[in-house]
């Protein structure tokens, strides 16, 4: 189940400030410019997690992200 394309515009929402990825991405607006499927929604029993988007941020750098840290860019 795909929540966004390649060239959708996102915001990175990373709330656990204890992820390793919080203080580099959080709140980072970027572009899908990959999507693939994977077996973690068979692992986890939620299908959203077999999803993965990888995004790239405005400043180039980029990376694979799962539905719970992507949302719609907002306008931003």
């Amino acid at each position: 189940m795909q929540r966004f394309a390649e060239g959708d515009r996102v915001r990175i929402d990373i709330p656990d400030k204890t992820d390793p990825d919080h203080d580099r991405w959080h709140d980072t607006l970027g572009t899908v410019v990959a999507v693939r499927e994977d077996d973690a929604g068979v692992e986890t029993g939620d299908e959203r997690d077999g999803v993965e988007y990888r995004v790239e941020g405005d400043g180039g750098e980029s990376m694979w992200f799962r539905w719970r840290d992507v949302r719609p860019a907002g306008g931003r």
